[in-house]
């Protein structure tokens, strides 16, 4: 449908923004779908069926009524209006239940039929392939060369874990050379389990209860692939930082207007975390930089 090779967009000072928002359905989600459902299609799958904290739903939606496949959407009650009606416009069966991705998780699973196929965050391989491409993507347009730092939004984790596996790949088949960048994972105070686990020196993340970020994307209170992230971490070199839920509103703001991209509230989170880095010398000048916009604001 078009996915992929977005633009990274140079902004000064050796920083880059990776614009997703260009994507077919608006995220970067589409990557992984266009994998997942792809796959799924060539091995006769006829249902499939994930929770979703709004834009994969919809780009799950997306690519299923392209390959005619029969899908269901499990989303919070929470969700906010727009995500409810992209998603149904693509025919999908949406269902609402709980006030997380997790507890809409559950619901899914308590009501799955068998011939679902369930196409979670990392409960099948190929969702991590399509993410993948964002590494394989970042080489190339910076000349086959790496930046030192990627700040990446994390809820399931799922790009940050597919772009270090592409780095890896490309490293072993020569076709850039090290080091590798300094990952850095950005939440919300509001929903921070890998901060959390980062910082207590934790290899696996705990349950975040309440969580409440107007970040929906980051509203992922038990991340399946947790221990791959941390692990990513200390492997990189990396940190884990928070942004005040309080100052989300106004980052992205700021961001939306000194770039020019009406990206989502994730790109409140990378840019707090970006601006506290640079600050406390952890990015030091002349450092190459790339931030990630992850999908657009739905109104």
């Amino acid at each position: 449908m078009g996915e992929g090779w977005t633009p990274l967009l140079p902004i000064g000072n050796n920083v880059y923004v990776k614009d997703e928002t260009v994507n077919p359905t608006g995220s970067f989600k589409d990557r992984g779908m266009a994998m997942a459902v792809t796959l799924a299609k060539a091995q006769n799958v006829e249902k499939i069926c994930l929770p979703s904290a709004g834009n994969a739903g919809v780009s799950a939606s997306a690519y299923c009524q392209a390959a005619g496949i029969d899908c269901f959407v499990f989303l919070p009650e929470t969700i906010p209006e727009p995500f409810k009606n992209e998603t149904k416009r693509y025919k999908s069966e949406l269902v609402l239940s709980g006030q997380t991705i997790s507890e809409a998780a559950q619901a899914m699973i308590n009501q799955k039929d068998e011939d679902w196929f369930d196409i979670s965050t990392l409960k099948e391989p190929f969702r991590v392939e399509g993410k993948k491409t964002l590494g394989y993507e970042i080489a190339e347009q910076l000349g086959w060369s790496l930046p030192d730092v990627i700040i990446y939004p994390t809820g399931g984790g799922t790009g940050l874990i597919g772009m270090w596996k592409a780095f890896k790949e490309m490293l072993g088949m020569g076709w850039i050379s090290g080091p590798l960048p300094r990952m850095v994972v950005a939440q919300s105070d509001g929903c921070a389990p890998v901060v959390e686990a980062f910082q207590n020196h934790q290899d696996a993340t705990s349950f975040w209860h309440k969580s409440n970020t107007i970040a929906l994307g980051l509203n992922v209170p038990g991340p399946l692939g947790g221990y791959w992230i941390l692990e990513i971490l200390s492997e990189s070199n990396g940190i884990a930082v928070t942004a005040q839920e309080t100052s989300l509103e106004i980052n992205t703001e700021n961001f939306r207007k000194r770039i020019g991209i009406d990206a989502s509230t994730e790109i409140g989170v990378v840019w707090s975390a970006y601006e506290e880095l640079t600050e406390k010398k952890w990015i030091t000048p002349g450092e190459k930089v790339v931030l990630f916009a992850t999908g657009i604001e739905r109104r």
